[in-house]
């Protein structure tokens, strides 16, 4: 048998969850995880995936409309322990939305999508997954933030939306946790930052990144693993970068 190099902390036979799969770091996350000797690596996004690896489990979610939450949450309770779910989703812009410069360009309703997308699908994920995790023995649920969701770090402005729905999440995160570890005191729930990866949502602003800083999303995907590979209880609540340095809130 291959010796695990991902994960290896995580009990088997078990399964991981992710949410976002079709994304850049989602994706990478399942290819990952593929063959990393887990029961089932459910890949759940917007779309079932188009060529599943072997042992990837493709369904769909929509982390926008709660009911599709709860279904794809119904979908994962049967198998072996669910030992992690990472949410590797996220909203910076689109055709119609760019992250605002100014406090001039502030439109309600974009600002709700951004905390729909960034803080209360996640949110809502938790309410539906954690209860999914086992009462006993590590088991982790994540999400990919972002550091410019740190209030501390916060010395360039703008970027509001973004900004403020990712603070959001942190706080969601931080507060699941003192929940959490009175009922599940092994599990650990994470904020991640997994630096500037080559996917649509940053591929707008790469040009100011510096030399080595722009990561793939495979190389992104493998760190932020192994930081959670190191956690232990004593972690959850906590805000980590793909390094494994703890990060402001």
């Amino acid at each position: 048998m291959t010796p695990l190099s991902l994960l290896a902390n995580l009990e088997r036979p078990s399964r991981v969850a992710v949410i976002g799969a079709s994304g850049g770091i989602g994706g990478a996350v399942t290819e990952l995880l593929a063959g990393e000797g887990f029961e089932a690596v459910h890949a759940l996004a917007r779309r079932r995936l188009g060529n599943a690896a072997v042992g990837v489990r493709s369904d769909v979610i929509d982390i926008e409309h709660e009911p599709s939450i709860a279904a794809a949450a119904e979908g994962l309770q049967n198998g072996a322990p669910l030992r992690l779910v990472l949410v590797a989703t996220g909203l910076l812009h689109a055709t119609d939305h760019q992250p605002e410069k100014t406090y001039r360009s502030l439109d309600p309703g974009l600002l709700a999508r951004s905390f729909r997308v960034n803080a209360i699908g996640p949110a809502l994920v938790a309410k539906h997954m954690l209860p999914l995790l086992p009462k006993s023995g590590k088991s982790i649920f994540a999400v990919i933030s972002a550091r410019v969701g740190s209030i501390e770090d916060n010395r360039l402005g703008g970027w509001y939306g973004y900004r403020a729905s990712k603070a959001a999440l942190n706080q969601f995160m931080r507060t699941l946790a003192v929940e959490v570890r009175r009922q599940k005191p092994d599990s650990i729930c994470v904020a991640l930052h997994p630096g500037t990866v080559d996917t649509a949502l940053s591929q707008p602003f790469q040009s100011g990144v510096e030399s080595g800083k722009l990561f793939t999303p495979a190389y992104s995907a493998e760190r932020l693993l192994n930081v959670l590979d190191g956690l232990t209880a004593a972690d959850s609540g906590g805000f980590f970068a793909w390094d494994g340095q703890r990060i402001p809130f």
